[in-house]
């Protein structure tokens, strides 16, 4: 436990797109729950749990925009494994940036058996269902990954919504987390580093106004409710091919920044440019982020869930491992088990 003498936790950490993602392997403490959605809610309510996610993500071990995982047990045996995301202020209902690099830890460390064809499936279940993700490798090599998430759809369009910048109009859709989409021109904004302050800002804003209406409501598990985060988008027309090409930065919990371009937003954006028809099967959305990072998305098929027209989105990027730490905690140290300044 955090706090006794003698604790020491082990880590392996990732970056995907730039987005950082700690995983670990073996969180110690009891997480108690027969599926990863009932883990989840066991472990936002915890005090020892969210202890731990506090000192793995927040300063002097992390920072306000760290990112990680917790592993637990699959639902059942058609999963290799099951994960419990975190953030700086709790635990999210999906994360494909995650996901992306756990594939790519779990063959790297031989948890999942390489695939002598030179494709490997590593099946995940995560709070918002079961994802699949197939690992490409030329030998040793890791060349890409695509991650297939659960079913996603527009919830809304058009919704109207007065802000400290002017009058907007976003669209709300579901990708594992539910996001509102704003087009940054709209605010006056580019997707660039040097609007990054004012980015967050009305990524924050238009969080907090939608997060308690009935937009922010899942239609079927309420367990998912609530905007996880803003996307705002900026339109860089199209490639040489005729795809779609965006950038984009989502701002999620609180203010907290994804580096890469987000895989379960990049999965919430294939949703809303599904619905409007500016994606259509055979189509690529060639997807950027504020750091310069680039996912590829596209439809893989399209089916009914939750009431709404669907698309299961497929994304693919990949990740690399930067480090492996071992942290302790002096039980004498007052901040040593997590702050953050923002």
């Amino acid at each position: 436990m955090p706090g006794q003498q003698g604790f020491s936790i082990s880590t392996v950490d990732y970056h995907t797109g730039g987005e950082p993602f700690r995983i670990v392997s073996d969180p110690l403490v009891a997480i108690e729950g027969t599926t990863v959605a009932e883990r989840r809610v066991f472990a936002m309510a915890d005090p020892e749990v969210d202890r731990l996610r506090r000192l793995l993500c927040c300063e002097p071990r992390g920072h306000a925009d760290m990112y990680g995982g917790f592993i637990t047990p699959p639902d059942d045996e058609g999963a290799h494994f099951g994960v419990l995301f975190w953030h700086k202020d709790g635990f999210s209902t999906a994360c494909g940036h995650g996901s992306i690099a756990l594939a790519a830890w779990a063959v790297g460390s031989g948890l999942v058996a390489r695939d002598p064809s030179g494709t490997t499936t590593v099946v995940i279940d995560v709070p918002s269902g079961r994802v699949t993700l197939r690992v490409r490798s030329d030998g040793d090599r890791i060349t890409g990954i695509d991650f297939v998430n659960v079913p996603s759809y527009r919830l809304a369009e058009k919704v109207a919504l007065a802000t400290s910048r002017g009058d907007v109009v976003v669209d709300i859709a579901y990708g594992g987390a539910i996001y509102a989409h704003l087009d940054a021109a709209a605010v006056g904004l580019t997707v660039t580093p040097e609007h990054y302050t004012d980015l967050i800002g009305i990524g924050r804003e238009v969080k907090w106004a939608l997060n308690e209406t009935a937009h922010a409501r899942h239609p079927v598990d309420d367990r998912l409710s609530g905007i996880y985060g803003t996307i705002l988008y900026e339109d860089l027309g199209t490639d040489s091919d005729g795809n779609p090409h965006q950038r984009n930065v989502t701002v999620f919990a609180d203010g907290q920044v994804d580096r890469s371009p987000c895989g379960s937003g990049t999965c919430s954006r294939v949703a809303v440019l599904a619905a409007t028809g500016s994606l259509t099967s055979g189509q690529t959305l060639v997807h950027d982020s504020l750091v310069g990072s680039r996912f590829t998305a596209r439809i893989a098929s399209e089916l009914s869930a939750d009431g709404y027209r669907a698309v299961i989105p497929e994304v693919t990027g990949t990740a690399y491992r930067t480090g492996e730490h071992r942290f302790t905690l002096d039980p004498d140290d007052d901040l040593g088990t997590g702050f953050v300044l923002r």
